[in-house]
């Protein structure tokens, strides 16, 4: 194994082990610890971002050109993504929340299925 892979792999990892304890500490409610949570997943998700810009750059590949409207389906595809988990963790985390929880997971979930004409298309019988 070369340094630099073994050196990306062990950035990757300890920026996916913060992103994750991040998120455990926002939402699970006995921990209080909120506030630092977002901080501290904010700062794993950084630092996974910036791993991928610097393999990019280390790997020689040229700056994409942003293809837009490849770029709104990803985005679409994160906000449908994020309602679906939205609704999973009213579920599980807030009491009192079961049935607006299930509202919000569904509305994701169609979200999510939206994404399947959007990407494919339709195609006519002929």
């Amino acid at each position: 194994m070369e340094k630099k892979n073994f050196v990306t792999l062990v950035v990757g990892v300890i920026s996916v082990l913060l992103f994750g304890i991040g998120m455990c500490m926002c939402l699970l409610p006995e921990w209080n610890l909120f506030n630092e949570g977002v901080i501290v997943t904010a700062i794993g998700a950084v630092a996974l971002i910036s791993l991928g810009i610097v393999c990019w750059v280390m790997a020689g590949k040229p700056v994409a050109k942003v293809n837009w409207k490849i770029a709104g389906k990803v985005i679409y595809g994160v906000v449908a993504a994020l309602v679906l988990g939205i609704g999973m963790a009213m579920i599980m985390a807030f009491e009192g929340m079961m049935i607006v929880g299930l509202i919000v997971g569904v509305v994701g979930i169609v979200m999510l299925l939206g994404l399947i004409p959007m990407i494919k298309g339709f195609k006519t019988a002929e």
